[in-house]
């Protein structure tokens, strides 16, 4: 699985939160959609850093 495809969050995790949190249950495709919503924010946080000059990712990278 390539760094584009692959699934970056624990989806029993995830699953268990909307259950308790709205009694829902969780469609497998929120996966790879939440999966792509992360990656977009981590490249974001990730020019973030880069214009600050850092090669580490900051919480405040993720405001901006």
């Amino acid at each position: 699985m390539g760094t584009d495809t692959e699934i970056l969050v624990v989806m029993s995790k995830l699953k268990k939160y909307i259950r308790e949190k709205a009694g829902f249950n969780t469609s497998g495709s929120v996966a790879a959609a939440l999966s792509s919503t992360i990656r977009q924010l981590c490249d974001n946080a990730i020019d973030n850093a880069r214009q600050d000059g850092r090669k580490t990712v900051m919480d405040r990278d993720f405001g901006s």
